[in-house]
């Protein structure tokens, strides 16, 4: 955190996309060290990246969090992801009662299907590939560049009203 401080001369956004997904088609195909791993990416490495640049940042400053449809409608093989969405959604509302007084605002994102390398790494079964993104209304996936338009009005000051806020893109699917 130090060296970025440095490099950018402050601190004021905070943008933590963490994600780690394999697809077990029952919890007893799950090991502890894969449950732990997902846990330690999705919800350790935010936790640790946020109180590393807490003391950097300023009022004025944003924290954004990557939740997903997940965090709602889990999907059953998806069982640690989702729980790690969940979490994600509430420590953005959590933190954004804690910081708001401090001027730091703080909300998330919560995608649908978006074509990522999380799916063909594991994160879905080749079944689920083959239609994946098929039930949106535009009957595709979303790419991660059709995300980016809702982090940056995240982080923008005109948006300085907005905290604890969770903001959907799925396609015409999922919440919220």
């Amino acid at each position: 955190m130090r060296k970025a401080v440095e490099g950018l001369g402050g601190l004021d956004i905070i943008v933590s996309n963490a994600g780690c997904q394999q697809a077990r088609q029952t919890i007893l195909d799950l090991s502890s060290e894969d449950f732990d791993a997902t846990m330690k990416t999705n919800i350790y490495a935010p936790f640790w990246i946020i109180k590393a640049a807490l003391p950097h940042l300023k009022p004025g400053s944003v924290i954004i969090g990557t939740t997903s449809e997940q965090a709602y409608d889990p999907s059953p093989d998806l069982y640690d992801y989702a729980q790690t969405k969940a979490a994600t959604m509430n420590y953005v509302k959590s933190l954004a009662k804690q910081l708001g007084p401090r001027g730091i605002r703080v909300n998330g994102v919560a995608p649908g299907p978006i074509w990522t390398p999380l799916q063909v790494s594991g994160g879905a079964t080749m079944e689920k590939l083959e239609k994946f993104g098929g039930m949106t209304v535009f009957g595709r996936p979303g790419q991660p560049a059709e995300l980016a338009s809702i982090y940056v009005q995240l982080a923008a000051a005109d948006a300085s009203f907005a905290t604890g806020q969770v903001y959907g893109s799925a396609g015409g699917t999922g919440q919220p």
